[in-house]
């Protein structure tokens, strides 16, 4: 490997929407650990929108080409997955036609143009793997249990999608994945690939999170900014998020806080990124709002300065000290306020079975205590035995039993609490920095490109003919 670390690669990232989350997060910090390492990273995205993105894809930071096309996210909220796999062919044939010639291409998400870059551009490919989308497709996944949902209509309909998907991953040089768990569903569920996907674990990029990385005077940190104790919770707003469970742990907490004096003015935000295109994005608000009133919470809503959202006309009556903050779209000097706040306590990770979960690590470099559910990546992320290696808390997801464990969060001695914040950096640094995950990645990319020119076969004719079949009808749908 020595020979080949001093090179430097000319990559490309291919990634279907450029906006703000997890799967995001990763993209830019991947890409940035690369470019740090001395390699030209370029990243093409279907949609990449100024006002709804991470600070380093609209700054000139990373160079990123927005490839916009006519094909619509969904057709009366319908056929997402196949317009998905349209506007990525319409991204390929750009970069075939049009794009300047790389050395490895770093695909994520969807698949479906790893058979037509290596057949047409003759380059190898590595693919990330967050998730398999035909098990995202039923709603949440569960190991072990049955996760098939839907009608009949339905199934007749995602078996030509799921079977594309696995049919084109298996084309991948190399397969990687964000965590043990994701790795282990993948091998179960894509039985035809005879790999196993390696793990590189998300990295964060551990200076965006320092307190120097804020200026207390921006106008938007004054927006967010209180002595109240707080409880963070840092999602996107997707049904899958379960973050309903934040509410309702934190109403039970605060009738056993009660009678505490520092603790009774306590606070929870709930930040995320909020797209109002996307039907889920408003509806989980919705249900949000809805659960706060339902536990007699009152809220507000919060929006940065420089967002064009408009925030939904809800009646949230402008409380003066509001129990529930709903802030969407938080910047990068938000997000590092609220983790490094002095008045923060803890942060609330409500997903279950997550397939890696970005959130914890962020809680854990700050030192926060985090809670999550006890099952998928965070299970790997966060160490809740023995005492003295503690991390965080895992509970299962139920309202009364997390609300029980914030109690004990919130209740911290000053000195346990500096003892677990210490453990929390000090892993989070090691384990889940940007250097190591831009060094897993590397090595995947170093490897596949010395596997030297792509050799095609008869099988390779068969592969695109289906896939010209399927170009075909998006230019019909166009046309």
């Amino acid at each position: 490997m020595s020979d080949t670390v001093k090179r430097q690669l000319r990559i490309a990232f291919i990634h279907p929407d450029l906006g703000i989350g997890g799967a995001e997060r990763l993209i830019v910090d991947a890409a940035l650990g690369l470019q740090k390492l001395g390699h030209s990273v370029h990243i093409y995205t279907s949609h990449h929108d100024p006002d709804h993105c991470f600070d380093e894809t609209r700054d000139g930071t990373l160079t990123v080409y927005a490839v916009c096309s006519s094909i619509p996210r969904s057709v009366k909220g319908k056929f997402h997955i196949l317009l998905s796999h349209a506007r990525q062919l319409h991204l390929t044939a750009h970069i075939i036609r049009a794009g300047p010639s790389y050395d490895v291409y770093f695909i994520d998400q969807l698949s479906t143009c790893i058979p037509l870059l290596r057949m047409l551009a003759h380059k190898r490919v590595v693919f990330y793997c967050h998730f398999p989308d035909k098990l995202l497709a039923d709603g949440a996944y569960v190991e072990g249990g049955n996760n098939k949902r839907g009608g009949i209509l339905k199934r007749i309909y995602r078996f030509p999608m799921d079977w594309l998907e696995e049919l084109t991953t298996r084309q991948a040089d190399l397969i990687l994945a964000n965590s043990k768990f994701t790795s282990r569903v993948f091998k179960t569920h894509f039985s035809s690939i005879s790999a196993v996907p390696e793990v590189v674990y998300p990295g964060i990029n551990l200076s965006a999170y320092e307190v120097a990385s804020y200026d207390a005077s921006d106008p938007d940190i004054k927006q967010i900014a209180s002595n109240r104790p707080t409880l963070l919770s840092l999602n996107r707003f997707e049904k899958k998020k379960n973050t309903a469970l934040a509410i309702q742990a934190f109403a039970r907490l605060r009738k056993n806080i009660a009678t505490t004096p520092h603790l009774t003015n306590m606070r929870l935000v709930i930040a995320g990124g909020y797209d109002p295109r996307l039907e889920d994005n408003m509806m989980t608000l919705v249900s949000l709002i809805d659960c706060a009133k339902a536990n007699s919470l009152p809220y507000t809503i919060l929006k940065p300065s420089s967002s064009p959202v408009t925030v939904p006309p809800f009646n949230t009556g402008t409380p003066q000290s509001p129990a529930v903050v709903f802030l969407l779209n938080f910047t990068t000097s938000q997000r590092s306020f609220l983790l490094s706040s002095t008045s923060t306590l803890a942060l609330l990770y409500t997903p279950e079975n997550e397939h890696f979960g970005i959130g914890p690590v962020e809680g854990m470099v700050c030192g926060l205590p985090v809670l999550a559910c006890d099952s998928g990546g965070p299970t790997e992320s966060i160490v809740d035995a023995p005492p003295e290696e503690k991390t965080g808390w895992l509970r299962k997801p139920d309202p009364d039993v997390w609300a029980s464990a914030l109690l004990e969060i919130v209740e911290m001695a000053p000195e346990e609490r500096k003892a677990l914040a210490s453990r929390a950096k000090t892993r989070a640094r090691d384990k889940f920095g940007m250097e190591a995950m831009a060094g897993g990645i590397e090595d995947a990319l170093f490897r596949a490109v010395d596997m030297g020119p792509v050799q095609l076969s008869p099988w390779w004719s068969i592969m695109f003919a289906l896939l010209a079949a399927l170009l075909a009808l998006y230019l019909a749908l166009l046309l």
